[in-house]
Parts: C-alpha cells; sequence; structure tokens
C-alpha cells in the first residue's frame, strides 16, 4: 500500500528503512500534446547534496545527466531518458543513505526542462508530474502528485530529503522556477553569481 502526499506532507523513510539502503526517487511526467505536434520535451531529473547552509560543498554534490554518481556512492541517478516516452518513471535517482556523506543535510530533488528557452517548453505544457519513492524490497512507498499548477516555470522542486534527529524525513514541496537548471544551480550554490 501506498501514501498519496500534498504540498508540505512529510514522510518518515528511516521508520520504513532501517538500513536505509535501496531506495530509489522515481520522477515522470507527459506532455500535453495538441493533435500534430509532435516536440520532443527532455526533461531532467537531479539531486542537489546540501550542507547545512543550504548550498552543495562542491559540483560534485550536484547529481544530473552529466554526473551520475555522487564519490560517496550515496547518490546515483540511473541516466538520461531525452523523450520522456513509455509508461512507468521516466528517470530515477538511486539513493544508499548509509553512504551519505556526514555534511549532507538535505537532498533536494528536481526536474528541469533542458533548452527550454530556446525550444519555448516550461512546466504549463507538462501533465501528471511525479515523484514517487520506492524501495527495492517493500515496493512504493508514496507518491507525490505536482498537479497542473505550473504555467512559465521551467525548473520545479519536487521535494527534498532532510536529515533530522538522526532520521531521513521526505518533505514534498512542488516550487516553480523560471531559468531552468541554471536558476537552481545559482540557488545551491553550483555556480557562483557574478
Amino acid at each position: 500500500m501506498h501514501i498519496n502526499l500534498t504540498a508540505g506532507q512529510e514522510y518518515n523513510l528511516s521508520e520504513e528503512n532501517t538500513d536505509l539502503s535501496g531506495m530509489f526517487a522515481g520522477l515522470g511526467w507527459d506532455v500535453n500534446r495538441d493533435e500534430g505536434d509532435d516536440r520532443v520535451f527532455d526533461l531532467d531529473a537531479s539531486a542537489f547534496l546540501l550542507s547545512s547552509d543550504g548550498k552543495v560543498l562542491s559540483s560534485t554534490d550536484f547529481i544530473y545527466y552529466n554526473n551520475l554518481k555522487h564519490p560517496s556512492g550515496a547518490v546515483t541517478h540511473t541516466g538520461d531518458n531525452r523523450t520522456g516516452e513509455g509508461e512507468g518513471d521516466d528517470e530515477a535517482i538511486l539513493f544508499d543513505f548509509s553512504k551519505m556523506p556526514d555534511y549532507v543535510e538535505r537532498v533536494v530533488i528536481t526536474a528541469s526542462i533542458y533548452e527550454a528557452a530556446d525550444r519555448n517548453q516550461t512546466f504549463g505544457q507538462i501533465k501528471n508530474a511525479y515523484i514517487r519513492i520506492y524501495d527495492e524490497e517493500l515496493g512504493e512507498l508514496f507518491r507525490y502528485d505536482l498537479g497542473e499548477t505550473f504555467s512559465d516555470e521551467t525548473a520545479v522542486v519536487f521535494g527534498e530529503i532532510v536529515r533530522e534527529d538522526g532520521q531521513w524525513k521526505f518533505h514534498a514541496i512542488g516550487e516553480g522556477y523560471k531559468g531552468g537548471i541554471l536558476t537552481l544551480s545559482l540557488k545551491y550554490g553550483v555556480f557562483k553569481k557574478r
């Protein structure tokens, strides 16, 4: 049995999986298409491993299609799906919290549209976007559906996994941003503002 979360709700991952390994975040989406519209939408799932100041310590703490695995082995992106075609999860991120470095206090899970400005694409053209957390042994634990509240945003924070009192908890967020992955990379300290 799984649970449907709404924005602002949380789920304690540590209660379900005591060794905190073998958990996945699966992200999926569909495209709102008019008949004859064959444009490709390339959405990219990413994870930012943040320290206590809400920033990454280095670019290796930004997991995405060009950096698929954290040096610790705690977070692994399973690969880039450039079309979103097919059923089920379009992209997934594997977590092994038993390997998570001590400095990581939050892992923010996002999705952004690749080359959104050049292609004139936004999350207003996306439907059925979701994140689900599932465990290799226990199956799906919960799902968070974004809904269709975004219009001109090109990046979305689905949620974050937070270390609280020695436990890991997922917080559903659903917050949109303009400027795609660059905006998120600036926000979380991968790139510095000039």
